[in-house]
């Protein structure tokens, strides 16, 4: 996982956890925002706190868990009839239907999670920037050209990170 940190609207630091934990453990003084580069989103804190990725849990006796994640999912009676009479069972017909959903509409995902993580950091750091509106307006229309030119008086930053979370997926 990568991170990246602004000062205001001027980008201070940019890494994995570490790195940019270090930064932030150097500098004391003025505002620090830290982003996921992945999310856009904003992170409250690195430094001291172990990322999920880092807390092993014990291992029990048995299978290893290979990722599976047991959660909940709510159906009508009549499709988990359906489910059950699927060669495998639900559990493999459910991971077949995901599969072809991110097969078929795995391009329009990308770039709505693209544009919905550019929009995360914009809202928090270029808010009160002229355009943003307008910006916003053509991220979510999809109109690289028009958001480019609506973001190119906005600081080079500010304007290259926002850039590169909407669209360094689709190049």
């Amino acid at each position: 996982m990568r991170f990246t940190a602004f000062e205001g609207l001027r980008k201070v630091s940019s890494g994995d956890a570490r790195d940019v934990a270090a930064f932030l453990n150097s500098r004391r003084q003025g505002e620090i925002l830290v982003f996921d580069d992945t999310t856009g989103m904003q992170v409250d804190s690195l430094e001291g706190d172990p990322l999920p990725e880092q807390i092993a849990e014990p291992r029990g006796r048995g299978r290893p868990r290979l990722g599976v994640i047991a959660k909940e999912v709510t159906l009508l009676p009549r499709h988990w009839d359906w489910l059950n009479l699927q060669p495998g069972g639900a559990s493999v017909a459910l991971r077949k239907l995901v599969e072809e959903a991110r097969r078929t509409s795995g391009d329009h995902d990308r770039v709505r999670t693209a544009q919905e993580s550019a929009y995360r950091f914009m809202s928090a750091v270029a808010g009160n920037l002229p355009g943003f509106e307008e910006a916003a307006r053509a991220l979510f229309a999809y109109d690289r050209r028009r958001f480019s030119e609506t973001i190119a008086k906005w600081p080079a930053d500010v304007r290259d990170y926002a850039v590169r979370l909407a669209f360094s997926d689709q190049e």
